[in-house]
């Protein structure tokens, strides 16, 4: 709608979200690397002309925001593996699974170095200590615009340094200091469901569970849990592992079979990987679960190396295809470190 002064605004006004606000309950707008300084400051509205001669204001903000989502999967870490597990007509977890929440949490740290927003400390006395227990650091602190790993990149940046093992257990809960027991990051899954809500894979309906009423997430878009159930099979048993690209997991993504090794070694450890497997022989489920600890053997050490005596008969370009991610990033290493820190399962079950 046009003001009197010719206005149109695109975008609601009202205070803008910086790095330090409270408020998570939406998605932030990712703020430039240098925003301490006033004169480098991206201004908060700025406005183009229309074809009807009208201004237009818009955040310049969402351009960031764009960018980095062009970047990225359409999908996290954390959400394919709570996919993998939803139920797809009910819509809800197995109650039995215990395992979910803390591999959830490891998802966000992985996800994060992925993103190159933290790394191992560069540190040469870090290598006499075991890859959980050595410490990461924000390297970049621009947002993300995913709620649950921005949530995290400011706990990370405002508190001191720890190791891996510490924050998965802190935003776990798991932790006895009452002065870290904020650091819990709390309801992931059913944020995480609504984050695939608002995406257009999910939807949200009521159950009714004798005593009570409960939300779930029935799956609305079939095709990104099938893309995955495709990805993990072909991880688990193919000779000649190939990735086509896709909405999902378009061409120009980074570390694309990384990811893809990392995602099947995590919903493993969460206990929802035989989920993409019911369609196979029990045979077949048997020796990909076998490659499956092959690939934890291979990917939960640095630098990652085929374990002696393995199978060759699964996946046998699949340790080309990572030295070759590996060489186009190599000033990423550091990043890449924190990967190997997720791959033992902890049971606990948090929320």
């Amino acid at each position: 709608m046009a003001s009197a002064g010719g206005l149109t605004r695109r975008r609601g006004g009202g205070r803008a979200t910086g790095p330090d606000d409270n408020d998570d309950s939406r998605v932030s707008s990712p703020v430039p690397r240098n925003g301490s300084a006033m004169d480098n400051r991206i201004p908060e509205t700025s406005y183009t002309n229309s074809e009807n001669g009208h201004k237009i204001a818009f955040d310049p903000r969402d351009i960031s925001e764009t960018e980095e989502r062009s970047k990225q999967p359409k999908l996290t870490l954390m959400e394919e593996v709570l996919l993998l597990g939803l139920k797809d007509k009910q819509g809800y977890l197995s109650f039995w699974n215990e395992n979910i929440s803390y591999a959830l949490r490891g998802c966000i740290v992985i996800e994060l170095a992925l993103r190159g927003r933290v790394s191992m400390q560069k540190d040469s006395s870090r290598r006499r200590f075991p890859l959980a227990d050595r410490v990461i650091e924000v390297i970049d602190d621009t947002l993300t615009g995913e709620v649950l790993l921005d949530e995290a990149l400011k706990m990370m940046k405002s508190s001191e340094k720890m190791s891996v093992n510490s924050w998965i257990d802190l935003m776990s809960g798991e932790t006895w200091n009452l002065m870290k027991i904020g650091y819990q990051l709390k309801q992931v899954r059913e944020r995480l469901a609504k984050g695939l809500v608002d995406k257009g894979i999910l939807r949200t309906e009521k159950r009714n569970f004798l005593l009570f009423d409960m939300a779930t997430h029935p799956v609305a878009d079939g095709g990104a849990k099938e893309d995955l159930n495709r990805r993990v099979r072909n991880i688990c048993s193919s000779r000649t592992v190939i990735l086509p690209a896709n909405q999902w997991l378009p061409e120009d993504i980074e570390f694309r079979y990384l990811r893809t090794i990392t995602m099947v070694c995590a919903a493993y450890a969460a206990n929802v990987l035989e989920n993409a497997l019911v369609t196979m022989s029990h045979e077949a489920r048997e020796r990909a679960f076998a490659q499956v600890d092959e690939l934890l053997a291979e990917y939960s050490q640095w630098p990652f190396a085929r374990r002696p005596g393995g199978s060759q008969s699964i996946g046998a370009n699949l340790a080309q295809a990572i030295n070759d991610e590996i060489s186009k990033g190599s000033d990423k290493e550091l990043q890449l470190e924190v990967l190997p820190t997720n791959s033992s399962t902890k049971t606990t079950d948090i929320d």
